[in-house]
């Protein structure tokens, strides 16, 4: 499958954005009066998504007509309420057309292109950055002016200032208008909030520079080398590598937004709540990405009907809902399987061993920690023949003699990686932060920050910024 080539962008992770683009936007945002903070704001972000489609300048004007869009959908739903459906409907349908063009484009052509010889030399189709939240924000948006929970903003500034807020715009939370909508107005910044978040910042950069980067390479490396070329000791420690890499990649992420939302004088929602502490996999996806498991479950799996309507329309309820989530996370038939394994697991959980594994939480570990790695696998590998072979080598006795292969292969990397291993370890469990949260001294706290962030611009002057592994997405 080809996938979409995608905007060059200034990464919460670089350089550029902590040493340059923060200090200027936050010291005009701090001097400026409060009524022209949302201005500042709105030109900050703006600027910050126009540097991250300069390569492809007609992201940037997509980026524009959606909020318009969205603004007057909202306007006209709450103004003509007998054509409130009709407004919600083409709202929709404009955010599924872009979404299905700049997201899905490459693949249905390529998979059109398979038996048709015309399509071969078709130009990719570059994905716009943060497309797939920024579209969920708005679609969210206009069905709550629809489902009468808000009121449609009449202020194009604050509108469009909640849609493009650079903190979380391009890889999330996704926030729904009714969580900011408040301090879209009028908002205090103190300076202990801004600290705060600063500090929040600091140690989200931290797990994304000084960890997920780091470890990820051992994926890498496994790519590199062949998956045929592993023994079973490393195709596992590669895909628990790549595990630890995405959660504190989007982690991170998220801490980072949530610190600049802070500072901004907002409250962003949290994102992640110590996932890979779950003992089943319906308590991993309630604390994984949870801004998006709330949207499609009010948003998708309500509006279907939920578990109100008897077992049966229950399981097709999930199934859509783990299927549209798939979908959502790339273009692929691996991302589509993906969802339909998550949606088998999920449902025998429900059905059958969910009780079981909460009620023997040590089994409950053991579950997941096997599974996680396995379903992860197969959202990280898009080509389906190549995720084959890799599961030949995670399950040798599918194979012949693959546990014998390169046998001492997976000494070296160990050697490389244990002790990124042993931090991923600990900072996935609730250790680290209860006892980060019981220190009241703020001295240590201070130099604890100081050393973080002065390891990680030493890394990122190194090279080591490598771009969130959520803007694929």
């Amino acid at each position: 499958m080809r996938r979409g080539k995608r905007d060059k962008n200034m990464v919460f992770s670089s350089l550029q954005f902590v040493l340059i683009f923060m200090p200027v936007f936050f010291g005009c945002y701090y001097i400026a009066p409060e009524k022209y903070r949302n201005i500042i704001l709105l030109i900050g972000s703006m600027t910050f998504y126009f540097i991250g489609t300069l390569n492809a300048p007609y992201h940037f004007v997509l980026f524009i007509i959606s909020i318009l869009v969205d603004f007057t959908v909202g306007i006209f739903i709450e103004k003509y309420p007998k054509h409130k459906k009709l407004f919600l409907v083409c709202g929709v349908i404009f955010h599924l057309i872009s979404l299905c063009v700049f997201k899905y484009g490459n693949f249905i052509i390529g998979e059109f292109g398979k038996i048709s010889s015309g399509l071969a030399s078709f130009k990719e189709i570059i994905l716009p950055i943060g497309i797939s939240f920024y579209t969920f924000q708005g679609m969210s948006y206009i069905a709550d002016v629809y489902g009468g929970k808000i009121k449609a903003e009449k202020n194009l500034l604050n509108f469009a200032v909640y849609i493009s807020m650079f903190a979380q715009l391009i890889a999330g939370p996704i926030v729904t208008y009714r969580e900011i909508s408040d301090r879209l107005e009028k908002r205090r910044i103190t300076r202990r909030m801004a600290f705060k978040g600063l500090g929040i910042f600091i140690f989200g950069l931290g797990l994304k520079v000084l960890l997920a980067n780091p470890i990820g390479k051992l994926w890498t490396q496994a790519q590199t080398i062949g998956f045929e070329s592993l023994s079973t000791p490393l195709a596992w420690m590669s895909v628990i590598a790549f595990s630890f890499q995405l959660y504190f990649d989007f982690f991170g992420y998220s801490l980072m937004a949530i610190g600049l939302g802070k500072m901004m004088g907002f409250k962003l929602p949290i994102n992640f709540n110590h996932p890979y502490t779950s003992v089943t996999m319906t308590d991993f996806w309630r604390r994984w990405h949870i801004t998006l498991g709330n949207w499609f479950r009010e948003y998708v799996y309500i509006p279907l009907g939920g578990n109100r309507k008897g077992t049966l329309r229950t399981i097709i309820n999930l199934l859509i809902v783990w299927l549209l989530t798939g979908i959502w996370h790339g273009a692929g038939y691996n991302f589509l399987l993906w969802g339909f394994v998550l949606f088998l697991i999920i449902t025998s959980e429900k059905l059958w061993t969910g009780k079981f594994l909460c009620d023997h939480r040590a089994i409950g570990h053991v579950y997941m920690a096997f599974l996680v790695p396995v379903t992860w696998a197969v959202f990280a590998v898009n080509d389906i023949g190549q995720l084959g072979v890799l599961f030949t080598r995670l399950f040798p006795f599918f194979g012949q003699g693959v546990w014998s292969v390169f046998r001492h292969d997976y000494l070296k990397y160990l050697g490389q990686y244990y002790p990124f291993f042993i931090a991923g370890t600990i900072l996935s469990s609730k250790a680290p932060y209860r006892l980060l949260r019981r220190v009241k001294n703020r001295k240590i706290i201070c130099v604890f920050l100081f050393a973080v962030l002065s390891a990680s611009l030493y890394c990122m002057y190194r090279g080591f910024d490598d771009p969130f592994l959520y803007f694929r997405f």
